[in-house]
């Protein structure tokens, strides 16, 4: 086991990990007993209990192909444009202009029947709100009632700034189709009771690479959470 293996899970925020796992969870439909990872000491260990929960009948196809088609559906019927134009490719900025972003994601949200949550604050907003969620906590140990009103200020602003906020990360139609397929990848397949065993180990390293930062050659078998 190099140190590569050993340095970059075990090093990770628990906290982290937990919530890649409580995506994992809703992507494949199942859920985590609650010490059925107390032992769990490799990222191969853990695959393989995912790939032994995750349920139904296997299909060789592939999950984010049948993502894009589906949105690509989605996309045509929400913006009333024929759907051949709309390739892998295609630019989600130039598809969904600031002045109908919010509306046509919820329409797609709608369609889907679930949220993508592909939209985000700017970032200058996010930062400030964090600057004064942090100076609110600070602010208890000598004030403690404005400390709070702080906090929940920050708290509910960003609230907000979620709800309303309009800013893409992702650049094509292909990129999108990814992130479904790996946080949604049962609602993304043609018939959701079906899955491609061959695909799993693959969506949740993208998971892992897409939500903690990591590098997909980290993810080895030998990759130690202890």
């Amino acid at each position: 086991m190099t140190d590569l293996d050993t340095y970059e899970l075990c090093n990770i925020d628990p906290e982290d990990i937990s919530d890649v796992l409580v995506k994992v969870e809703k992507s494949f439909d199942f859920k985590f007993g609650d010490k059925e990872l107390k032992d769990t000491k490799t990222f191969g260990e853990l695959c393989d209990i995912i790939t032994s929960k995750v349920q139904g009948e296997n299909s060789n196809d592939c999950t984010t192909q049948q993502a894009f088609y589906k949105l690509r559906n989605v996309i045509a019927d929400t913006l009333l444009i024929d759907k051949t134009g709309i390739t892998p490719d295609t630019d989600l900025q130039k598809l969904f202009p600031k002045n109908i972003r919010r509306q046509s994601f919820i329409n797609i949200d709608g369609h889907l029947g679930f949220k993508t949550k592909v939209l985000r604050p700017k970032h200058s907003i996010t930062g400030t709100l964090a600057i004064i969620f942090i100076a609110s906590l600070l602010g208890l140990f000598f004030f403690w009632q404005a400390g709070l009103v702080g906090l929940a200020i920050s708290i509910i602003a960003m609230e907000v700034a979620n709800k309303f906020g309009s800013e893409l990360d992702l650049l094509t139609v292909g990129q999108f189709a990814d992130k479904l397929s790996r946080e949604h990848y049962l609602k993304s397949r043609r018939v959701s009771m079906t899955v491609n065993k061959n695909e799993v180990v693959q969506k949740v390293k993208d998971l892992f690479v897409a939500d903690l930062g990591l590098e997909e050659h980290q993810l080895t078998r030998q990759a130690s959470f202890v």
